[in-house]
């Protein structure tokens, strides 16, 4: 039996109506505040990940889905949304009329890491772009707008945290100050993070290795290099949130794993998880814009690991998985014939309808009318047939009623829940 590849999955019926919610959910309060959905391909040249994410991130060395094609050249699975956003935005020249910009996308991710809880290598994320404003106003805006998401799919045990990450003006200085520190503690790092300190130090704050965080403690503040412009931008975005009643968590060691982030970076964070505490994360990419080759634009992202928010609602999957308004036992060739007329018919008008077709016994219709749900049945044999009626049973109070055949298709229509 050929079975699935190691860290991928399926999304099963039970399941599947559970993300369509949280889609909805997603897409409504999106289009609320302004964004309207784009959609990207799943496949990218493996420039343009190696040039936004950075090529010495793990990401790039060690868990894209890379291969050549057969005109030799290099492609990759898509591992995030954000760099593919922003290539759209250049090439079709978005910025040409107006530079402000507001996207959100829902799709599959790529990457080929270890698996775990809530962590897979075919994953899914919700992503939010803003392009064309770098007022603090908007940083407070995404993060408002991931926290009233949560709280609209009843996610419990969820905090936000913030740190700035400052600016090329000013990130230099405390990566310095961080390089000196982490070379007295670098017997007490990782191997990951030994090889991390010299090429991007700033990833080993991000390291869950118990010997690592330990080795962290006194570690320079990035919040005490910060220049007086990115001071101010973070004061504002934060002042902004406790205006909004946004309770957030000041984090000097949150840190984003790619390269492009500068300034405002947050997560939400749940203690639901294990390790793996961050289900939605994201922050400012002032700079990517121009580095992919478009204009000086500054941006702002996020995206929501959407198998890990799965997890997390707390929404009766029970209770949204549609049931059949009406289940239609017929019994007898006239009746199947004339069951399945009514069938086709009610649901082209919307009514959800099922029917059995393999000419069981009115027991066995039942049953089947009582696994799926059914709100109603509707019992119709030759007899019926001849007499001019048919029989139509409330599953919930037990009661029939008589239904003429001339008005069959308006009785079971008002049935539509």
């Amino acid at each position: 039996m050929i079975q699935l590849v190691k860290g991928f999955r399926d999304i099963l019926p039970g399941t599947v109506e559970l993300w369509q919610k949280i889609e909805q959910c997603a897409a409504d309060l999106f289009e609320d505040f302004g964004f309207r959905e784009i959609r990207i391909p799943i496949m990218e040249s493996t420039e343009l990940f190696a040039r936004s994410i950075g090529e010495q991130t793990d990401i790039v060395e060690k868990e894209m889905y890379t291969f050549t094609d057969r005109g030799g050249q290099m492609l990759t699975l898509r591992p995030e949304a954000t760099a593919s956003v922003v290539r759209s935005y250049i090439q079709h020249k978005m910025y040409a009329q107006d530079p402000i910009r507001k996207f959100y996308t829902i799709g599959p991710m790529f990457r080929r890491e270890r698996p775990q809880k809530g962590r897979y290598r075919q994953f899914y994320q919700i992503n939010a772009e803003v392009f064309g404003i770098d007022a603090p106003y908007i940083d407070a805006q995404l993060i408002d707008l991931l926290v009233r998401l949560f709280q609209r799919l009843k996610v419990g045990d969820c905090q936000a945290h913030i740190n700035s990450l400052g600016c090329p003006d000013c990130r230099p200085q405390y990566k310095d100050a961080l390089q000196t520190f982490l070379d007295q503690k670098h017997a007490m790092l990782c191997a990951d993070c030994q090889r991390r300190k010299d090429r991007n130090p700033l990833r080993v704050l991000d390291c869950k290795v118990e010997k690592c965080r330990q080795a962290m403690v006194g570690a320079p503040v990035l919040g005490d290099f910060l220049c007086s412009a990115c001071r101010r931008h973070f004061d504002t975005a934060q002042r902004m949130l406790g205006d909004l009643d946004v309770d957030v968590v000041l984090n000097p060691n949150l840190v984003r794993g790619l390269d492009y982030y500068t300034r405002t970076a947050f997560e939400i964070q749940t203690g639901a998880l294990g390790a793996q505490s961050a289900v939605a994360g994201g922050g400012r990419y002032d700079g990517l814009v121009r580095a992919l080759g478009g204009p000086d634009v500054p941006a702002i992202g996020f995206a929501i690991g959407f198998d890990r928010l799965a997890e997390l609602v707390g929404l009766s999957t029970d209770a949204l998985m549609r049931r059949p308004d009406v289940f239609i036992a017929a019994l007898g060739q006239r009746a199947m014939e004339t069951a399945f007329a009514w069938r086709m018919q009610l649901g082209r008008q919307g009514v959800g309808v099922s029917m059995d077709y393999g000419g069981k016994s009115l027991k066995s219709q039942m049953k089947r009318a009582g696994r799926l749900g059914a709100a109603h049945v509707l019992i119709v044999g030759d007899a019926e047939i001849d007499g001019g009626a048919v029989i139509l049973r409330d599953m919930q109070t037990r009661q029939q009623r008589n239904v003429p055949l001339t008005q069959v298709i308006e009785t079971l229509g008002q049935l539509k829940r």
